[in-house]
């Protein structure tokens, strides 16, 4: 083991010969026979171990004895103790979970501190398994069903081409100890059940069964990088970025079959998971939207509007109608002018005595109307923005300038007639977007 340990890690990994990694080690089995091969071959590594202070005494002599290691083997070790009962109340999430996000932040800490690349992790082969069980009974696409990466940006796991009794094999031609976890045998954690219950009648199937699992695994890896190289570029052909929106025409979409598992692969990166409501967006009524923890999805006539949710943002300003210039919630300058000069969408010009001394810049509300300059009589905001084929984001995102509850500007679309400069005007206020 120790030879093909070497060989895997001079073609798959070979920078973990060259820089200073860590690793990070529990005292259980698979860790410690990691720590060991990597010290066996003279790499260059500090090792990190967690105490979550689950097992009282039992979690401190873990921690003892992967101190005693790291000093048998001259290697840096720093050791951290979590209340992770305190943070599973706090934050509402499962022991694992709070396990897990407690000692993956703490890594980055060390390796941000450190200028360390690389965290070793020691998944093997059987975890590998037990993970693609987990994800099969849950439900899950292709990717859910290609394993444990091997590498990613920042983590290598360099046994998963070992099983476990490889493992065992080692620690005791080696005459490696351990610490056994009792918890690891409770069969009330999903993981944990798979583990002895369910992976050892596999086996007893078929001997060669983890082999043929990994085969499996290996054609699964193939053939979801094809796909992802495929919807890669199918999102290319159909996702039109304007700003911070990406806008996708349903025609293009309806063309796709079948469409439950198109819409899957085009949007599951955005954190949808209830699919049917997704798929059914695509014959909404407009304005049908749906949201999931970092996006929301917006039926809009012919378009599905795709955007990255945000803080709500502040619903109105007040503003002095007095020079100056405001930053909020536009940049705009206001300025007394002797005559109207240049024209443009972004500029308005009115007649200073017809405004309130107080104004405010607000987004529209049900009911709201205006006098069109050029046009006669009034029309309802929410007219004249279908009449300006505005898009659902557009309409959230536009402004209008207000003097008490009259409107004097769709801001940087239509002024209102009521507001203009005439004959009589004797003072004129310009109003400049500057952004």
């Amino acid at each position: 083991m120790l030879n093909q340990f070497r060989e895997h890690i001079a073609v798959n990994f070979p920078e973990l010969f060259e820089n200073h990694f860590l690793v990070a080690c529990s005292g259980g089995i698979d860790s410690v026979v990691l720590t060991h091969l990597c010290a066996l071959n003279k790499m260059d590594f500090s090792i990190a171990h967690c105490n979550f202070q689950l097992r009282g005494s039992e979690s401190d002599m873990d921690a003892f004895f992967v101190e005693d290691m790291a000093r048998k083997l001259g290697k840096k070790i720093y050791i951290k103790d979590f209340d992770t009962v305190s943070y599973v109340n706090t934050n509402k999430v499962s022991l694992q979970m709070a396990a897990r996000d407690l000692r993956y932040r703490w890594f980055e800490e060390i390796m941000t501190i450190h200028k360390i690349k690389t965290l070793v992790t020691a998944h093997q082969a059987d975890d590998n398994l037990e993970t693609f069980i987990i994800n099969l009974s849950r439900g899950t696409g292709i990717k859910g069903l290609t394993g444990i990466p091997a590498k990613t940006a920042k983590i290598s796991r360099p046994l998963l081409i070992f099983s476990k009794s490889q493992i065992e094999q080692f620690a005791e031609i080696k005459n490696i100890g351990w610490r056994e976890d009792k918890s690891n045998r409770e069969t009330r954690y999903l993981r944990n059940k798979i583990r002895y219950g369910v992976i050892p009648k596999l086996k007893e199937l078929h001997p060669g069964f983890l082999h043929n699992f990994e085969s499996t695994l290996a054609n699964l890896q193939g053939s979801a990088a094809l796909l992802k190289d495929y919807i890669d570029e199918l999102r290319r052909k159909l996702f039109q970025q304007q700003g911070d929106v990406i806008k996708v025409y349903i025609t293009s979409l309806l063309k796709l079959d079948p469409i439950k598992t198109y819409m899957y692969e085009l949007f599951k990166e955005y954190g949808f998971k209830e699919w049917n409501d997704v798929v059914g967006l695509l014959n909404a009524t407009s304005g049908k939207e749906i949201r999931s923890s970092t996006h929301r999805l917006i039926k809009d006539r012919e378009h599905l509007l795709l955007q990255a949710l945000y803080p709500s943002m502040v619903e109105k300003f007040v503003i002095d109608a007095a020079p100056g210039t405001i930053t909020e919630p536009i940049r705009m300058k206001i300025e007394e002018v002797d005559t109207m000069g240049e024209y443009a969408n972004g500029i308005l010009y009115v007649d200073k005595e017809t405004l309130n001394h107080k104004l405010s810049i607000r987004k529209w509300e049900k009911g709201d109307y205006f006098y069109p300059f050029g046009m006669k009589g009034r029309k309802k905001v929410s007219k004249f923005y279908k009449d300006e084929k505005m898009d659902l984001i557009s309409k959230e995102r536009q402004w209008l300038l207000c003097s008490g509850d009259d409107i004097v500007w769709v801001i940087g679309r239509r002024a209102d007639d009521r507001f203009k400069v005439s004959s009589k005007t004797k003072s004129i206020l310009k109003f400049s977007i500057t952004e």
